[in-house]
C-alpha cells in the first residue's frame, strides 16, 4: 500500500454505525412535534402512492377492454364503441394523475413546511444550549467549528426530514402495495419486476457507509475553512502588516481542494452506485417485457396486465432514482446530527443546583476562603490558585497584582462563577456563590477584562446592554465616570455612533473606558477590573480611578493592575506569585517590606522617568481618594 493510500485511509473518519438509526429516530421524533403536520402529510404520501397504483390499473383495464373490443367487433363501423371507451380511459387516468400530481404537491409542500419548523427549533435550542454552556466547553471549542454546526450541519439535518423521510416513505408504499398487485397478476412476472429490489438495497447500503465517511470528512473541512476565514476576517489588520495575504489565500486553498477532493469522492459514489441501480432497474424491465411477451404469445397472460405491470416499473423509475438521493440525504444527516447532537446533548459544569436562590445582598462582603483552583481535575495538573483567603468589605477597594501567569485573572473569573474552585469557597455575604443562581449572582458583579469586546451597534446600546431600558441619563452619568463622556459627544452621531465590528471605529483607550462605562450603568455591588486601565494613559486612569473612589457607596471594587499606579491606593494589596499570596497590605506597607511589590514599584518609577512621564508623587493619594 503506498503512503498516499495510507494517508487518505488515516485521514478517513471513523464511522459510529450505531449513530444512524439513533440520529434519524431522533429527527423523526423531532417532526412529531407537529403531529398533524406529520400525519397530513404521511395521508398525502399514501393517497400518493395508492394513485400511484390506479393508473396502471386503469391503462390495464383499457387495453384489456379495448383489445377485446377489436378482436370481438373489428368492423370500421364499430370504431365510435373503442373511441368512447379509450376517452372513458384516458378522463380516468387524467383524473387520477392529477389527483398523485395534487396530493404528491401537497405532501411536498407539508414536508417543507415541517423541515423549516424542525430547523427553527433547532436553530433555537443549539443557540440557546451554547448561552446555557460553561467556559470550560468554549475554551476547547472553536467558534468557527461552533458556527459550521450551528449553520451547516443543521441544514443536512434540516433537508432529510424534507427530501429524505417522506419521499422514503412514498417509495415504501408504492413497493409495498405495488409488490402485492405484480404478485397477484402474475407470481413469475412480479419476481422479476422486482428483482432490481435487492440490487438497489445492497448498493444503497454500501454507498451510505461510503457516503457517511465523504461527508463526515467534507463538514470536518468546511468547519475549518469557516475556522480559517473568520480569523482572517478578525485579524485582517495583522495580516495586512505582514502583507501575508498570499500566505493566508495559499492556506484556504489548500483546504478548499481537499474539500473539492471529498466532494468529487462523494459524487462519483453517488453516480456509480445510480448507474448500477438503474441498469438493474432496466434490465428487468426488459426481462420482464421479454418474458411477459411469451406468456402473452402462449395465451396465459394478457396484454392489459404486462402493460400494467410495465407502467407501474416506470411509475417506480422516479422513486428510484430518489434512493440516491434519499441516501445520500440521510448520510449527510447522520455524520451531521452527530455533530450537531453533541453540542445539544453538551451540558454545562457550571449550572443552577438544584435547589439554587437567589443571592440576597446585604452588606455585600466578599470573602475568599482557602480557594484551589486548577482547570484540570487529575491529580497531576498544576495548580492555579492555592490556599486563597481575603475579605472584600463594601465601599473598600482591594488591588491584585503579579507576573504573568500567576493567577490574576482567573481569580476575577471565579468570582462570577466562569469557573468552579476545586476547594474552599468564595462567599458574599455568607452565602456561597454555588449556592445562588447565576443570573442574580451576575446581576450583582460587573467585570470589565482588558479584552473588550463591543457589539457592532451604537455606543447607547453597548453602554446600555445589560438593560436596553436604561434612559439616556445614567448611561452618561456612566460614561462620565470612566472618563469618555466627552470623546463620545465628540463623535460625529454622538452616543448613536457605531462603534463597528468589535468597537474597531474606536481606540483601545476608549474601548476599555466604554467597557468600565457599561460595567457601571447597572451600579453593580461588586465591580471588578482585570487589567481594565491598560491602554489609558496615567493622567486618564488617574481620573477614572478617583471617580470611581469618589462613586464607591457601598460597592466593592477589585482591582487587577500590572501598572502599580492603579492600585497604589487600594485599602488592601495582595501580591500572587505562582497562584500564592506571597505579600498583602497597603502600597506604604508593602514598600516598607523591600520586596517584590517595593522592586516592581521602583522599576515602574524608573520606567517612567526614561519615558518621560513624571511618577506620581505621594501626594497623589489625597488627590485621587
Amino acid at each position: 500500500m503506498s503512503d498516499s493510500v495510507k494517508a487518505a485511509k488515516a485521514a478517513e473518519p471513523a464511522i459510529d454505525y450505531k449513530a444512524m438509526p439513533r440520529v434519524l429516530t431522533r429527527l423523526n421524533n423531532l417532526a412529531l412535534h407537529y403531529p398533524w403536520h406529520f400525519a397530513a402529510a404521511i395521508a398525502c404520501a399514501i393517497a400518493a402512492a395508492a394513485l400511484g397504483l390506479v393508473t396502471p390499473r386503469l391503462l390495464g383495464e383499457a387495453v384489456n377492454q379495448a383489445y377485446a373490443l377489436l378482436q370481438n367487433e373489428p368492423a370500421v363501423a364499430d370504431r365510435s364503441s373503442l373511441n368512447s371507451l379509450l376517452w372513458g380511459a384516458a378522463i380516468l387516468i387524467v383524473l387520477a394523475s392529477g389527483a398523485r400530481g395534487i396530493f404528491t404537491g401537497l405532501q411536498g409542500y407539508l414536508g417543507e413546511g415541517i423541515a423549516q419548523r424542525v430547523g427553527y427549533d433547532l436553530r433555537l435550542a443549539y443557540f440557546s444550549k451554547l448561552q446555557t454552556l460553561d467556559f470550560a466547553f468554549h475554551d476547547k471549542s472553536h467558534s468557527g467549528d461552533l458556527i459550521a454546526r450551528g449553520m451547516l450541519d443543521l441544514e443536512g439535518v434540516r433537508a432529510f426530514l424534507e427530501m429524505g423521510v417522506l419521499r422514503l416513505i412514498t417509495l415504501l408504499l408504492l413497493l409495498g402495495f405495488g409488490a402485492w398487485r405484480l404478485l397477484s397478476l402474475d407470481v413469475w412476472l412480479g419476481l422479476l419486476a422486482l428483482c432490481f429490489v435487492p440490487v438497489v438495497i445492497i448498493r444503497a447500503t454500501g454507498m451510505g457507509v461510503r457516503l457517511r465517511k465523504t461527508w463526515l470528512r467534507l463538514q470536518e473541512l468546511m468547519s475549518e475553512m469557516t475556522l480559517g476565514m473568520e480569523e482572517n476576517l478578525q485579524g485582517v489588520r495583522v495580516v495586512r502588516a505582514f502583507a501575508s495575504q498570499q500566505r493566508e489565500i495559499a492556506r484556504f486553498d489548500e483546504v478548499s481542494e481537499q474539500a473539492l477532493k471529498v466532494s468529487e469522492q462523494r459524487i462519483a459514489t453517488r453516480v456509480m452506485s445510480m448507474g448500477i441501480m438503474n441498469l438493474a432497474f432496466y434490465s428487468a424491465m426488459a426481462l420482464v417485457l421479454w418474458v411477459g411477451g411469451q406468456k402473452i404469445i402462449a395465451g396465459s397472460l394478457s396484454v392489459g396486465s404486462l402493460t400494467e405491470i410495465l407502467t407501474f416499473m416506470m411509475i417506480l423509475q422516479q422513486p428510484v432514482r430518489q434512493v440516491g438521493m434519499i441516501v445520500n440525504a440521510g448520510s449527510r444527516a447522520t455524520s451531521a446530527g452527530g455533530r450537531l447532537f453533541d453540542v445539544l446533548d453538551s451540558e454545562p459544569v457550571i449550572a443552577d443546583s438544584a435547589n439554587a436562590k437567589p443571592l440576597q445582598i446585604a452588606q455585600g462582603i466578599l470573602r475568599f476562603e482557602a480557594v484551589n483552583f486548577s482547570f484540570s481535575k487529575a491529580p497531576q495538573a498544576r495548580p492555579i490558585l492555592q490556599d486563597i483567603s481575603f475579605t472584600l468589605q463594601p465601599g473598600k477597594t482591594l488591588g491584585i497584582v503579579g507576573a504573568p501567569g500567576s493567577g490574576k485573572s482567573v481569580l476575577a473569573q471565579l468570582i462570577p462563577r466562569f469557573y468552579d474552585v476545586a476547594s474552599g469557597c468564595i462567599t458574599i455575604d455568607g452565602q456561597d456563590i454555588r449556592s445562588v443562581s447565576l443570573a442574580s449572582l451576575r446581576n450583582s458583579i460587573s467585570l470589565v477584562q482588558q479584552d473588550v469586546f463591543l457589539f457592532d451597534t451604537s455606543v447607547h446600546e453597548n453602554l446600555a446592554y445589560t438593560d436596553p431600558t436604561t434612559d439616556t441619563e445614567q448611561v452618561e452619568n456612566a460614561a462620565r465616570a470612566a472618563a469618555v463622556h466627552d470623546q463620545i459627544t465628540g463623535l460625529t452621531g454622538g452616543y448613536q455612533s457605531r462603534v463597528g465590528e468589535r468597537g474597531v471605529a474606536l481606540s483601545g483607550g476608549q474601548r476599555q473606558r466604554l467597557a468600565i462605562a457599561r460595567a457601571l450603568v447597572n451600579h453593580p455591588r461588586l465591580l471588578i477590573l482585570d487589567d481594565a486601565t491598560a491602554a489609558v494613559d496615567s493622567v486618564t486612569e488617574s481620573e477614572i480611578l478617583a471617580n470611581l473612589r469618589a462613586s464607591a457607596g457601598q460597592r466593592a471594587t477589585l482591582i487587577i493592575a500590572h501598572r502599580l499606579s492603579a492600585i497604589r491606593n487600594a485599602d488592601e494589596i495582595i501580591v500572587l506569585d505562582k497562584g500564592r499570596i506571597t505579600e498583602r497590605g497597603t502600597h506604604q506597607q508593602l514598600l516598607s517590606r523591600q520586596g517584590a511589590y517595593a522592586q516592581l514599584w521602583q522599576l515602574q518609577q524608573q520606567a517612567a522617568q526614561v519615558d518621560g512621564e513624571q511618577p506620581l508623587p505621594e501626594s497623589a493619594r489625597e488627590v485621587l481618594v
